[in-house]
């Protein structure tokens, strides 16, 4: 048997993984709204998109994803190699918009004490998930909520205020700000994905604007290490460090047991930079499919 192999330019191998993300979130036309209906779910203060997997059988489970900043859920059904996944998975996809931004195009989250507040967005996915239920014969007790960048910490910061709104929580590279909370309302179940090389929101984080150099306003994104530490008292660990290791794969992840019964806190970092990683839906399944009924 004969083995061939190629080399590759120098340029082609810095290609190869801008090649791979592209194939990951080509935007193609994309067949949520809402239902039968192809406008999305209207609410009383927002919209949310919706795809259900062919040929199911209610009650379903379902991911809600919030969109990054100045995107929308027409933009996070755009990204088809994550949303065929979990549809393909048997679960509902549910995609909402946030609040438009004033004066420019695209939409963002409120969750900082300091933002702009146009509405309670905290209030608002917990009735995106009640108004999803109701109309597509939904399980709200198998409803993950999930979220990219400022997606992710909007979801940080609602399960940390009302950590049994949804069964489990899936925050992708993006985690609090500073100051980051003091506690939390409660434990969670909480899978937090990050790459190691993300310069939008780093590891360590960074500051956007300072009153010390001339900003009106101190705004800084907050340590995930720390972030990881106020997940840990909320769920009652009794050590810091993490106590279960998978280093095979595309991820790397550590996980936090001995904690309070029924919790799950987990970090998972993957070689990339700022975006959801290839992959990140069958892992987030994997990891929530195999949580203890509550």
């Amino acid at each position: 048997m004969h083995h061939l192999t190629f080399a590759l330019s120098p340029a082609m191998r810095l290609l190869c993984p801008v090649l791979a993300l592209l194939a990951w979130s080509v935007a193609v036309p994309a067949s949520a709204g809402c239902g039968s209906d192809p406008a999305p779910c209207g609410m009383a203060d927002g919209s949310y998109e919706i795809e259900v997997p062919d040929a199911s059988a209610a009650p379903l489970p379902a991911v809600i994803f919030v969109h990054g900043h100045g995107s929308s859920g027409v933009g996070t059904m755009k990204n088809r190699g994550m949303v065929d996944a979990l549809l393909a998975r048997g679960y509902a996809v549910i995609a909402p918009s946030g609040s438009a931004m004033p004066g420019r195009d695209g939409r963002y989250w409120s969750f900082r004490a300091d933002g702009p507040a146009v509405r309670d967005d905290i209030a608002f996915l917990a009735a995106v998930r009640d108004d999803a239920a109701a109309r597509f014969g939904l399980d709200k007790a198998r409803m993950l909520l999930a979220g990219f960048s400022v997606g992710g910490s909007m979801v940080s910061y609602l399960a940390c205020a009302t950590p049994d709104a949804f069964a489990a929580y899936a925050p992708v590279s993006g985690g609090f700000w500073r100051p980051q909370p003091k506690g939390c309302a409660g434990p969670v179940r909480l899978l937090h994905t990050h790459g190691w090389t993300d310069t939008t929101v780093p590891l360590e984080g960074r500051i956007l604007r300072s009153i010390a150099q001339g900003d009106d306003r101190d705004l800084a994104q907050g340590d995930i290490h720390q972030t990881m530490e106020v997940w840990r008292a909320a769920n009652g660990c009794t050590g810091m460090r993490a106590d279960a290791f998978v280093t095979e794969g595309p991820f790397w992840r550590r996980s936090w047991t001995r904690c309070t019964p029924g919790t799950a806190l987990e970090l998972a970092l993957f070689p990339g930079d700022h975006r959801i990683p290839v992959g990140w839906s069958t892992m987030a399944l994997d990891w929530f499919e195999a949580l203890p009924p509550r």
